[in-house]
């Protein structure tokens, strides 16, 4: 019996949320005895990264190489971790909460007949049943979610699990998929990805600028911070709405909502929408020049300034201590 993990990847490198996972998977299967971690990718992907995923945990990963999976149907998706599941007769899947991974983790609950749960923060308490603790209300509040059945569907929250990097290099093994056409009924006809050094879904840290920035000609500034910090760029709604910026870069409860290790707000006021977009961040750096700002009593860490004075002088010290 393993343990087994969904692991999606993006332009040859296996995503860090889904190393968080397998992680994740690794000390369940050291609390439950469940035996060794298997990973599953699918598709075209490089046997060296795919390696490289036991560093994280696992002792073992499947690759279904089939490159009509490139494309990330959910349906052929959702048939090829179904099979792999059965394959290593596992009775608990563990993957990372994503557009993908949600959509695939539902048709696997059906498919699986399998308790799903997702946001998962912290491994399961296994004293008295299958009790999991998991993110509600855009990260306000926690619900203890009992699992009754035999099989289970873990989906793990973004930065909620320490990422584990001192394993051994996992073994390869081809994985032959059986798919139908009625796995590839559903068809991809348009993809629009977001653009630039770091995707904001993805980023580890973010600046985000908001109406204080007083203008599109001056997010240069909110560039160079980025740039130093190797940050993905954000902005308040405000700021997409009048066009400063683009939506995609839209942080917040109706846009994207991001979980980094560093959220740094930059002349932003923090409303509510956009706290609930940003609450889950592990580190909230607030700079604004009004002391009675709402994004204060959420930050970590506040620099009541100019943004005009204080991000010049912040990105100069950061270029020479980095």
């Amino acid at each position: 019996m393993s343990i087994l993990v969904y692991i999606e990847h993006a332009e040859g490198k296996v995503k860090k949320t889904s190393l968080e996972a397998v992680s994740f998977a690794n000390a369940l299967a050291a609390q439950t005895g469940e035996g060794e971690v298997v990973a599953v990718a699918l598709g075209t992907v490089d046997q060296a990264e795919l390696a490289s995923v036991g560093k994280a945990g696992a002792a073992k990963v499947l690759h279904g190489a089939d490159a009509r999976l490139d494309a990330g149907v959910i349906q052929a998706h959702a048939s090829a971790v179904a099979q792999a599941f059965q394959k290593v007769g596992a009775k608990t899947l563990v993957l990372a909460k994503s557009s993908l991974g949600d959509a695939v983790a539902a048709r696997l609950a059906i498919k699986l007949q399998a308790g799903l749960v997702s946001n998962v923060v912290e491994l399961p308490n296994t004293s008295g049943g299958y009790t999991v603790k998991r993110s509600i209300y855009t990260g306000k509040a926690f619900a203890e979610t009992a699992v009754t059945t035999e099989n289970k569907i873990l989906a793990i929250k973004k930065n909620a699990i320490d990422l584990r990097t001192d394993g051994a290099d996992a073994s390869v093994e081809n994985f032959d998929v059986q798919l139908s056409d009625a796995d590839f009924a559903g068809k991809i006809t348009a993809t629009e990805r977001a653009t630039g050094e770091i995707l904001l879904p993805e980023a580890d840290i973010v600046v985000s600028g908001g109406r204080g920035m007083k203008g599109p000609e001056n997010w240069g500034m909110i560039e160079d911070l980025a740039k130093v910090l190797g940050a993905a760029t954000g902005c308040s709604k405000p700021v997409s709405d009048i066009g400063w910026r683009p939506h995609h870069e839209h942080v917040g409860q109706t846009g994207v909502k991001v979980a980094p290790s560093l959220y740094v707000a930059v002349g932003i006021s923090g409303a509510i929408q956009h706290l609930a977009g940003v609450n889950s961040s592990k580190c909230i750096v607030v700079i604004n020049k009004d002391p009675e700002a709402p994004f204060f009593k959420a930050a970590d860490y506040g620099i009541v300034g100019d943004a005009f004075e204080v991000v010049p002088k912040l990105t100069e010290a950061l270029k020479a201590e980095l």
